[in-house]
């Protein structure tokens, strides 16, 4: 049986680390590092996710800023209010909740966003960063499955490394990171012939197609180590990962749990994202 990845154990502990940062900063440079959330409509999802940033924050010592729209609010508008927070001095992280209305261009409001203020690196002048090594900050997700790997010290340089999903939040910048730490890395996605030979032959496979439990146990190479991204709601409320856990978790080295696994780490990543976005305004690298 595969050793449980614990991304509440994990992320409980950068946590503390990050408080305790958080508490020297302040004492030493009297700014308190603050993250603003634009949220647009009423989806569930999001406002679990936004309800539970704002928790986060208030633990760490981060102050939390929300500024909710509703669904139809103009494109100009969320703008005007993104660059009322741009040039906030007292709002060091910016981050809309995705996804927006159809009606707003998305591209757009990201755009918009302080490179300098956006953590969750989602503005092109920090993707470009990433894909050169060159950044300033890591997207939420694909760095907390980094941080994953690192604490159970599992080795990425020389592995051959699966990723399946190549969107632009986890997929593309996955691959780069584990690239970036002299992996053998290999995106996989819906037009990808012989799709199971190359999920079987990964020592180490992370799974964001949002398929639930799409990956089982006979698909996998003996002994990989499989990072599943996927939340899928199932009709009755459970919570389904895209990797069918109770078959892969008899194959696998390790294995992340759905819920539990990745999903902590992505908000413990904002907060390390937002802490740094802080310390930059303040002359800190």
């Amino acid at each position: 049986m595969a050793e449980i990845i614990d991304g509440k154990l994990v992320a409980s502990n950068i946590r503390s680390k990050i408080k305790e940062d958080i508490t020297a900063f302040i004492s030493k440079s009297g700014i308190t590092p603050g993250l603003a959330v634009v949220i647009v409509g009423d989806d569930p999802a999001s406002l679990v996710y936004v309800k539970n940033k704002k928790k986060a924050c208030e633990q760490v010592g981060i102050k939390s800023y929300e500024i909710a729209l509703p669904a139809d609010v103009s494109e100009s508008e969320i703008i005007d209010n993104l660059n009322r927070l741009n040039n906030d001095p007292s709002v060091h992280g910016i981050l809309v909740q995705l996804p927006l209305p159809k009606h707003i261009n998305e591209e757009k409001v990201i755009n918009t966003i302080d490179p300098r203020k956006d953590v969750d690196a989602f503005n092109p002048v920090n993707v470009g960063g990433i894909f050169i090594g060159n950044y300033t900050f890591l997207p939420c997700t694909p760095a907390g499955v980094i941080d994953l790997i690192d604490y159970y010290g599992i080795e990425i340089s020389g592995k051959k490394c699966v990723v399946l999903g190549r969107s632009n939040i986890v997929g593309k910048p996955m691959a780069h990171l584990l690239l970036e730490r002299n992996g053998t890395v290999t995106v996989c996605h819906s037009r990808t012939q012989n799709l199971e030979d190359e999920i079987r032959s990964a020592d180490i496979l992370v799974v964001a197609i949002g398929r639930a439990e799409f990956v089982k146990g006979h698909m996998l190479k003996q002994g990989a180590v499989v990072i599943d991204v996927g939340i899928n709601r199932t009709g009755d409320g459970r919570l389904l990962g895209d990797v069918e856990f109770s078959s892969a978790s008899k194959v696998a080295s390790y294995i992340t749990p759905v819920p539990g696994g990745v999903g902590p780490m992505t908000i413990t990543t904002l907060l390390k994202n937002t802490l740094r976005a802080a310390k930059l305004s303040h002359g800190e690298k």
